[in-house]
């Protein structure tokens, strides 16, 4: 299956040479499911020509605000639309979760409650899953159609479906020990030193990283063309 890599941020320059780009992330994290991975740099102005190049559409995360002004925002936003008319199935992880919310008439704010760093409990109603967090931005309101399907006790909206071909997810199932280990050295400056330790505590604690990718990859299956 085909699945387009919409990657609208890059992994910090310290830490890509051991853990790769966010597009790496992924591929790693799918592993075995027969994918075939192609990366769109959009947050450097590279878009595809249409929701029909790919089967399937995965739009990752990004040290940007959704509602910040860039160029690239406006035509990822647009591209959102046409997947999602497309029928052609579509995931988003922590920005990904947060622009397709916005692009099809949700809101996202920089959240007054602070920062979610490191490793958290997602109720998803038929299981918790313990997966890595780093963010701040949250939707605060649902686009029409739009559907919650997992919460955190900070995080209401931490993933929500779309109508049959979209599911967005706030967390990083992507980010392992690793990565979440650069962050916390190389980007947690603007972060609370008491959530910073927090998650630097949380380490060596087991996430459920393979559960989610199984179910992502599932629905990226099921909604294949």
């Amino acid at each position: 299956m085909r699945i387009g890599i919409l990657q609208t941020g890059h992994a910090p320059d310290a830490i890509r040479p051991e853990t790769g780009d966010y597009s790496d992330m992924f591929a790693r994290l799918f592993a075995g499911e027969d994918f075939d991975f192609t990366t769109y740099d959009v947050v450097d102005g590279v878009f595809p020509d249409g929701p029909d190049l790919q089967d399937g559409w995965l739009i990752t995360g990004s040290r940007h605000g959704a509602y910040e002004d860039h160029d690239w925002i406006p035509p990822l936003e647009a591209l959102i639309r046409d997947i999602a008319a497309s029928g052609r199935p579509m995931v988003g992880i922590c920005f990904g979760h947060q622009i397709i919310a916005q692009a099809l008439g949700g809101k996202v704010e920089k959240f007054r409650g602070g920062w979610s760093v490191g490793r958290q409990a997602y109720d998803f109603g038929d299981a918790t899953l313990h997966l890595n967090a780093w963010h701040q931005d949250q939707v605060v309101e649902l686009p029409p159609n739009g559907v919650a399907i997992a919460e955190s006790d900070f995080c209401k909206n931490a993933a929500m479906v779309v109508g049959k071909n979209i599911l967005t997810v706030q967390p990083h199932p992507e980010f392992d020990r690793e990565v979440i280990a650069g962050l916390i050295e190389h980007r947690s400056d603007a972060v609370p030193n008491e959530l910073v330790e927090e998650a630097r505590a949380g380490l060596s604690e087991p996430t459920d990283n393979a559960d989610m990718a199984a179910r992502l990859a599932a629905f990226l299956k099921k909604g294949a063309k």
